[in-house]
């Protein structure tokens, strides 16, 4: 074995530790990442040689989970892991937009960074040892990398900030917010909140980037000791005499035909003049092929960059903290529960929501403490969305994150389970898309649950917020379309309500982001988002007084624990009964009992979810002296006939308590399966019910149509 290499340092009140030397010997550079009890090992590799035809850096990050980490078998029939969840799919998007910026501009050898989490302490989650790990596994490797980098988890409690909060910290914690950055500057955030306002935000980042110095001091400690020298790449570039061929002959028309408001025109305008620039340059480049069309977009991004900077000119015209018209819509859809139509530019996306009973919660079967999940966000990105024709092939990266997104802007003005004992699913379908889909859902979002009678505690927007910077020149864009994030140095999306954020997620291209900019950023999204919020009440201003009637109704009612064996009944027969007794057509009630004997009654037939509530109250409650029922026979003795009351409750009519007249033979006056009235007259100490028949009709003629099969 070769020479084992470690770094450690206490940090949040845990013990970090780097190690490198033990493990995955054969990889351009590994390093196994202790925090805690979680353990995770992190390995990164390069490819010999770039990637025949790839015009963009081909960088790939996956997490790895093993249900062993936790002391898990996998659930299901097949006793392995599968394709990653959702929290693998954010995991790996966490961990490659903090490295992404930092490889040398021009990379084609594919890169492949993997990170395998062995052991996991839920005090200590995995994801920033991974982070971390990345960082440290490529620096100690021979990869050109302008690393190290750190990362780190922000709380904010009892107006204090928590360095990597542990579970019992997040209890109560109104900020959970991932900062990853360099030694100088802020790389990348991804936050959740409570409606906390842009000032503890900022005080958030900063406290973080502070608290990751240590951890990428270490990992240079740890290349000093046994980093590789790094290998020299061969970097993509366009040849100056070519770049300046086509400077020459599009510069001056690519001013022109970039200064469209229509995206499908200046997208259209900027094809064809690329097409005559590739005709008129080929005789002169005839090897150049694919590069041509790499110089006439670094042309085009540096035109743009400078037309904004110089000038104050974006491409469709506007000042830097306008945002494009918006228009909404709600209720649209006739049968879903709810409906919102959001439409900003050329950005369009409909959100849909449905309820369902609490049994239509997901269950997760993961590393994460979280078992199950009530607010569930989906977001679709079709193709025709952006005028293409392509497979589709199921959510991508890029998708799932965009969802999780909206569905962390929103959980915190959710309703919880008491006072909406629903599930709810918001399923937002990009229809067109020109920039800030994933903001543009969380707005349709908001309408389609108002839409649907969700009480929210209060509506939520976004805005995306993009940044140009040339040395000391900045500009800090509202609301950016597809190209100003192309050919811009970040995209920083920001949630919230008008009292604060609710989620927060930033990428930048650059080196990071001095913190003056990121104060001056969240300030004009907090105007750019009170704007938009205002377009969006001016639509629905509350969430509607009465669900749609194709909406399921969800009852309540809480019964002793001990009766929740009377209500189920043996087998489930009494509970069974009750959903097949409310039957509407072929729809059914649902009938969902908890263990502190809370029911929810589920039905889209109100009607019906009131039958099924009456008859679950007549099961618990005990007959009282002097109450009447209509009951069934159920047995004959020769003293007296069992009738029962409601299911698995019965009581005794005595033989001498059908008629003021004398009977000789119960059977002369009733058969099994006949329901009668009845009267309770008595109650014993042993909880006995005592009944009578002629009691329950004196005084009500009505009754005497009794007994009856």
């Amino acid at each position: 074995m070769d020479q084992v290499y470690t770094e450690e340092i206490v940090w949040g009140g845990r013990t970090l530790k780097l190690e490198t030397g033990r493990l995955a010997g054969l990889a351009n550079g590994a390093v196994l990442v202790s925090y805690g009890d979680t353990s995770v090992l992190v390995t990164a590799c390069v490819a010999d040689k770039p990637r025949p035809g790839a015009d963009f850096f081909p960088l790939t990050v996956d997490y790895e989970e093993r249900l062993y980490s936790v002391g898990r078998i996998p659930g299901g029939f097949i006793k392995r892991e599968g394709r990653g969840a959702d929290r693998t799919t954010l995991a790996c998007r966490l961990t490659d937009r903090p490295i992404r910026p930092l490889f040398p501009k021009g990379v084609r050898n594919e890169v492949q960074v993997i990170a395998t989490v062995l052991s996991v302490d839920h005090d200590s989650p995995s994801e920033i040892p991974g982070i971390i790990g990345a960082s440290c596994a490529l620096t100690l490797s021979d990869i050109p990398f302008a690393g190290p980098i750190g990362a780190c988890v922000v709380g904010w409690k009892n107006g204090q900030y928590i360095l990597n909060p542990t579970v019992a910290d997040t209890e109560g914690s109104l900020i959970d917010l991932t900062v990853a950055g360099s030694q100088d500057a802020v790389i990348m955030i991804e936050a959740g909140a409570q409606e906390v306002p842009e000032a503890e935000i900022l005080g958030a980042i900063r406290f973080g980037h502070d608290a990751i110095q240590p951890v990428i001091e270490m990992q240079r400690r740890l290349q000093a000791k046994a980093g590789k020298a790094k290998m020299t790449l061969p970097l993509f570039t366009v040849p100056d005499e070519l770049a300046e061929a086509v400077r020459q002959e599009a510069e001056s028309r690519i001013r022109l035909a970039v200064r469209n408001a229509d995206k499908d025109a200046r997208d259209a305008a900027l094809a064809e003049l690329q097409a005559q620039t590739e005709q008129a340059l080929a005789s002169r480049f005839p090897e150049a092929g694919d590069t041509v069309g790499d110089a006439f977009h670094d042309l085009l991004k540096k035109e743009v960059r400078r037309a904004i900077l110089e000038e104050g000119i974006r491409p469709d015209g506007r000042k830097s903290d306008e945002i494009r018209p918006i228009w909404c819509q709600a209720g649209i859809l006739a049968r879903t529960h709810g409906s919102g139509l959001f439409t900003r530019g050329q950005t369009q996306v409909l959100s849909v929501c449905t309820l369902g009973s609490l049994s239509d919660i997901q269950r997760l079967d993961n590393i994460g403490i979280e078992e199950e999940k009530r607010y569930m966000h989906h977001y679709n990105f079709p193709p025709f969305s952006t005028g293409e024709a392509r497979p589709m092939r199921g959510p991508s990266r890029r998708s799932i994150g965009h969802g999780a997104l909206a569905e962390r802007a929103l959980e915190p003005v959710i309703p919880d389970v008491e006072h909406f004992p629903y599930a709810i699913r918001v399923v937002s379908e990009v229809l067109s898309s020109n920039g800030s889909t994933s903001m543009g859902s969380v707005c349709g979002s908001t309408l389609s649950l108002m839409d649907a009678g969700v009480p929210i505690t209060a509506p939520v927007a976004g805005v995306a917020m993009g940044l140009v910077k040339e040395a000391d020149r900045v500009a800090i864009l509202t609301d950016i379309q597809g190209m100003e994030d192309d050919l811009g140095d970040m995209d920083f999306k920001v949630a919230g309500t008008a009292k604060g954020v609710t989620a927060i997620q930033m990428d930048i291209k650059i080196g990071g982001l001095a913190d003056q900019i990121l104060e001056r950023a969240l300030e004009q999204a907090r105007q750019g988002r009170l704007f938009i919020l205002d377009k969006m009440l001016a639509v629905l201003p509350t969430a509607r007084a009465e669900m749609s009637p194709h909406a399921p109704r969800v009852l309540i009612l809480k019964v002793p624990q001990d009766k929740i064996r009377e209500v189920i009944g043996p087998g489930g027969k009494v509970i069974n009964g009750i959903i097949e007794k409310t039957k509407v057509g072929s729809q059914r009630v649902e009938i969902n009992i908890e263990d502190d004997g809370t029911i929810y009654i589920n039905a889209v037939n109100r009607e019906a979810g009131e039958a099924a509530k009456r008859m679950v109250m007549a099961i618990v409650k005990e007959p009282e002296v002097g109450e009447v029922y209509l009951g069934k026979v159920v047995r004959l003795m020769p003293f007296g006939a069992f009738v029962e009351l409601t299911p698995g409750k019965d009581g005794l009519v005595h033989i001498s308590q059908f008629s003021d007249q004398r009977i000789n033979k119960v059977e002369d006056v009733v058969s099994v399966g006949d329901e009668i009235w009845v009267k309770v007259i008595e109650v014993d100490s042993l909880g006995r019910v005592n009944l009578s028949h002629k009691e329950a009709l004196r005084g009500h003629p009505e009754r005497e149509r009794t007994p009856q099969a």
